[in-house]
């Protein structure tokens, strides 16, 4: 698994578990779920920065996934101009 998957599924597990605390009013025992969300890591605090980390790497996934698309598009383009 690529490690630029990390912070995404972090992100989305966290976020999503928070929300089902909130929907069953239970946010005062699951605030710590909030702070991993955000980037804080225990001592390490995130914060500030960790929402560009997983921007930058969704922008990076979705640059490598175009270029591979175009790749495999323009080698079928020549493929067929061979034929």
């Amino acid at each position: 698994m690529p490690i630029i998957l990390l912070p995404f599924l972090l992100t989305l597990i966290t976020g999503s578990l928070f929300q089902v605390a909130v929907l069953t009013d239970k946010v005062d025992q699951y605030i710590w779920l909030l702070d991993l969300h955000r980037g804080t890591f225990g001592n390490v605090n995130l914060d500030f920065i960790y929402p560009f980390l997983n921007a930058f790497g969704l922008l990076f996934m979705v640059v490598t996934g175009f270029v591979l698309w175009l790749l495999k598009f323009l080698k079928m383009i020549q493929k067929r101009k061979t034929i």
